[in-house]
């Protein structure tokens, strides 16, 4: 079990400093270290995020992306309501060609009526 004093990770908003057919945009994120996988914390702390994007800063929109080869990432989307539309899936720009996890899916969530 991890320790009291553990740095696990980050998860929050930010703006991808590349161009796609869906930037300019605010997108949710998260990195967790492996040892603390699959206690809940991505999907905690990743709803606090949506709940300050959509609250606090008053978005429309927030989105995440990841390889489609990230089956655990994208569980943790879809917990979060996330939804996702095959159109929206593109080749990341900042990775090679020829790079194993260029594919990516993006999943969107809009601000919940009040």
């Amino acid at each position: 079990m991890p320790g009291v004093a553990d740095f696990i990770g980050f998860a929050g908003l930010s703006v991808p400093r590349f161009e796609a057919h869906f930037t300019p945009c605010v997108e949710i994120g998260w990195r967790l270290a492996y040892n603390f996988w699959g206690f809940g914390y991505a999907a905690e702390a990743a709803s606090a995020a949506l709940e300050f994007g959509f609250q606090e800063i008053g978005l429309e929109e927030i989105v995440s992306f990841t390889t489609s080869k990230n089956r655990r990432s994208r569980r943790v989307m879809e917990r979060l309501g996330m939804k996702r539309s095959e159109e929206d899936d593109f080749l990341h720009p900042l990775l090679e060609e020829s790079h194993p996890l260029r594919a990516h899916v993006l999943y969107r969530i809009t601000r919940p009526d009040p």
